[in-house]
């Protein structure tokens, strides 16, 4: 008795805003979509204590329990979640073709689409102090978390233009921002370079790293030291942002779909396809622009809507071409 591969006819890989969000439009559409979450099911909001900007909540909901809620919601239309991480990936290059893709380097899916939405994932600096305090005061996106320290000191570290232009933020609504810049430049364009210099509540540091983040349960404090000198000092803050880069989730599509410089999906004009047909890409991971749960939302439907006129285009040139015959 052979085994027989499952045919899907809408895959989605990833389980963030827009991973949910497609699922929700694409089993609406009776696409009956096969979610597989990846390794961080929920994707990056799963690490954020409250999302106060999402709209729909007026007064904030606890990161974890929003991806939880989208999951249900699209549960409720028939999508399928299962708990896997797509590790291998075989596309078709025809229109109408079937793509083959590899659940956790065991089991084989075929899809007649696959919507991408694997995201990207913020680089930190490595240290245990700052791991222990994600979400206790450590965070990767001052747009989204800087509310939460308004009128407070805090830091950030980097030096290109998000951290900059983060730091300008924070500024304005931070009574403090001490930005600890590794090298002895920025490496921010000159016009941001001038807004961070200009501003008079940041407080550039070159040559400094973060040596440890002091707090047990929440941030209390930091200690920076100066790699020049050696020389350290601790300062009080009750936030820390990391500025210092995404790596996008697209090692498995590498040598088949297109990217850019950055590794992130290049899609056509302003839709979601990639460069192959039936393939489409949503959220973070061809977003390196905005990277807000909404603005993923957002892509998560034009992906699902984009899929379903693929489908519809290739039923009617089949139908065409049965009737021609």
């Amino acid at each position: 008795m052979t085994d027989t591969i499952e045919r899907i006819k809408c895959l989605i890989i990833g389980s963030g805003p827009a991973g949910y969000t497609a699922a929700i439009y694409a089993a609406r559409a009776d696409m009956h979509p096969v979610l597989y979450t990846g390794m961080e099911p929920g994707g990056q909001l799963t690490t954020t204590t409250e999302v106060d900007n999402f709209p729909g909540y007026p007064d904030g909901i606890d990161g974890p329990a929003m991806m939880i809620d989208m999951q249900r919601q699209a549960e409720r239309f028939g999508t399928k979640v299962r708990i896997g991480m797509v590790t291998e990936v075989e596309f078709s290059k025809e229109p109408g073709g079937i793509h083959k893709a590899c659940v956790d380097n065991a089991t084989w899916v075929e899809a007649e689409t696959v919507i991408i939405s694997t995201g990207a994932t913020a680089k930190y600096l490595g240290l245990p102090s700052e791991q222990r305090l994600r979400g206790g005061g450590v965070s990767a996106c001052a747009v989204c978390d800087g509310f939460f320290y308004k009128n407070q000191e805090v830091a950030i570290v980097g030096g290109g233009d998000t951290a900059a232009e983060e730091a300008t933020y924070l500024a304005n609504i931070c009574k403090k921002v001490t930005m600890l810049v590794r090298g002895d430049e920025m490496r921010a364009s000159k016009a941001m370079q001038h807004r961070v210099t200009s501003t008079k509540n940041i407080d550039l540091r070159y040559n400094t790293q973060v040596d440890e983040v002091l707090g047990e349960q929440v941030v209390e404090g930091l200690q920076m030291v100066n790699n020049k000198s050696g020389e350290k000092e601790t300062i009080e803050i009750t936030g820390l942002f990391i500025a210092i880069g995404h790596k996008p989730n697209t090692d498995i599509f590498k040598g088949q779909l297109d990217m850019d410089s950055m590794g992130y999906l290049v899609t056509e004009g302003k839709s979601t396809k990639t460069n192959l047909p039936g393939v489409f890409a949503s959220g973070d991971v061809q977003d390196k622009e905005y990277r807000q749960a909404v603005t993923a939302a957002g892509t998560g439907c034009m992906a699902a809507l984009d899929a379903e006129r693929y489908l519809s285009t290739i039923e009617k040139t089949e139908e065409k071409e049965v009737t021609a015959n």
